[in-house]
Parts: C-alpha cells; sequence; structure tokens
C-alpha cells in the first residue's frame, strides 16, 4: 500500500524533528562525557601532568572494546541497561543513551588524538610557569586542540545522523523508522528515496556548519 503524500508530511517532518533531537541531545551528552574522557585519557598517559597508569590503561582498554563494535549491535546488546535507565527501549529517547555511549568513546579518541599532536613545549612552557594541572587543561590544552575538534566533532556528528537512522530500524524512531516501516516493509521506494534525501541534506547542514565554526576558530 503506498502512502499518501498528501496526509503523509507532516509525519516525515515529525520523523525529521525527532532524527535531529537525537542528534543534538547526543552530540551534546556525548561530546560533554567523551571530552571528559578524552582529556582524562591524555593527561593519565606516562610521562604526563596527571600520571596514572591504571586509570590510563582503564580507559584505554574500555575504548578499545567498545568503540570496533557495530552500533546496530551494541544497541541490541544494551537493551537491558537501556531499559532500567530510560524506562524503556522504545522511542527517541530510548535511542539516545546507546547514541551517546557509543559516541562518547569515539568523540575521547578524538580528542586523545588531537591533544597528542599538541607541541610538549607549550605544555611544558606552562608547566615551568607554575600553571596547576587543572590551568594546564583549560588554557593549554583546549583552545589549542579546539579547531581541530571542531572538525573531529563535525565527523561524529555525521555519524550519530547514520546511528539515529539505524536506532529508527529498532524502534527508535525518526527518518530511520519511517524508512523502514513505511517504505522498506510495504516496499514504498518513494519513501526511502525522500528519507535517503532528507538524511543527506542533514549531513551538508552539519559539515558545513563545522567546517565554517572550524575554520573561524582556526584564524583566531
Amino acid at each position: 500500500m503506498k502512502v499518501d503524500w498528501s496526509t503523509f508530511w507532516p509525519r516525515i517532518l515529525e520523523a525529521t524533528g525527532e532524527t535531529v533531537l537525537m542528534v543534538i541531545m547526543t552530540l551534546i551528552l556525548g561530546s560533554i562525557l567523551g571530552i571528559t574522557i578524552g582529556l582524562l585519557l591524555f593527561v593519565t598517559r606516562t610521562g604526563n601532568i596527571l600520571e596514572n597508569k591504571i586509570m590510563f590503561n582503564l580507559l584505554n582498554v574500555l575504548i578499545n572494546i567498545i568503540r570496533p563494535i557495530p552500533f546496530i549491535i551494541f544497541l541490541v546488546a544494551i537493551s537491558p541497561l537501556t531499559r532500567a535507565v530510560v524506562g524503556t527501549t522504545i522511542g527517541t529517547w530510548a535511542a539516545i543513551f546507546p547514541m551517546t555511549i557509543a559516541s562518547a568513546f569515539g568523540i575521547a579518541r578524538v580528542v586523545e588524538n588531537n591533544l597528542v599532536s599538541i607541541d610538549s613545549g607549550v605544555i611544558e612552557a606552562a608547566k615551568a610557569m607554575g600553571a596547576s594541572p587543572l590551568r594546564i587543561i583549560f588554557t593549554v590544552l583546549i583552545p589549542e586542540a579546539l579547531g581541530p575538534l571542531i572538525l573531529g566533532l563535525t565527523f561524529v556528528t555525521v555519524s550519530l545522523i547514520d546511528f539515529s537512522a539505524m536506532a529508527g530500524t529498532v524502534g527508535g524512531g525518526g527518518l530511520g523508522h519511517v524508512a523502514m516501516t513505511y517504505g522498506y516493509q510495504r516496499f514504498d521506494g518513494s519513501v526511502m528515496l525522500v528519507t535517503v534525501i532528507i538524511l543527506i541534506i542533514l549531513v551538508q547542514i552539519a559539515q558545513w556548519i563545522g567546517n565554517t565554526v572550524s575554520r573561524k576558530i582556526m584564524r583566531r
């Protein structure tokens, strides 16, 4: 049964709003958690300002375990935890929880890689001036890595749009749910085409915003 587009557009707009909500909330929550983990991973490395081998190895192993897991499998695997925290495994907020966890560990690795590229002489100069570890983090590390970090977060945002579509196929809502329910299961190619076009537009908007913000920061 083909959809009636005269009445179906509101559902498309609602699904687009759900996808945007999932991506934005996950990006905010995942960035807070991921940047924190990434900073801890960097500063606890051997020879760094808060060297702690136990903490570093624990975080490093955790990231290496979670990051390679395909998101659709990760989504299903932690569904009991999602139900315990959110109260359900269906809906937009139930999708945001696993998306946040998965993205946080990806962001953590992006943050660490950007911080590693910072000239160690800058950090040593700050230490020589008597700056505390906390001051070094907020006045040296974060400002130095901010431009590349924005580009990294842009890449993560594009991945989150992909995550949201996958979450929709298992009851997460959004455009993925519409594509699966009305496009794939009802063999309606027009619905699939529209959802794909909207997802491409969202990716282009995210990439443009990320590139623009990063360019302005790097010029400072």
